[in-house]
């Protein structure tokens, strides 16, 4: 599998160093759609604070990830749903350090959960 980010700096808004405009994916053998995850434990509960929520997040797409045979290096999409517009640095953060050296197209919503109790959920694509 190829990739190729695609960043134009000509007539557009440049990205952030934490994200890129679009990822080409050329033969990718296999595509990953995963489901919105949040950060419960393994009960089904949220712990109450931002940053428990994203590390059982994170933790739980690398478990997702790992039954189908991929890494964190495998994602090329991530959609973050997040409660507040105060929680999009801490989340942000979280991704980065997920991430490492990737940059990835990337998009942040403020919603409404179904649950109160869940601050933020997360959706990736991951292709191999």
């Amino acid at each position: 599998m190829n990739e190729r980010m695609i960043n134009p700096v000509s007539g557009i808004y440049p990205a952030t160093p934490d994200y890129i405009h679009a990822l080409e994916i050329q033969g990718p053998g296999r595509m990953l759609f995963v489901s919105g995850t949040m950060g419960l434990d393994a009960k089904g509960r949220a712990p109450d604070g931002l940053d428990e929520q994203l590390e059982l997040i994170w933790n739980n797409l690398r478990r997702i990830l790992n039954a189908a045979d991929m890494t964190c290096d495998n994602i090329v999409r991530v959609t973050s749903y997040l409660t507040s517009v105060d929680l999009a640095e801490k989340n942000q953060n979280a991704r980065v350090r997920a991430l490492g050296d990737r940059r990835v197209p990337t998009t942040a919503i403020v919603v409404r959960t179904l649950t109160p109790e869940w601050l933020v959920e997360i959706e990736i694509v991951a292709a191999a």
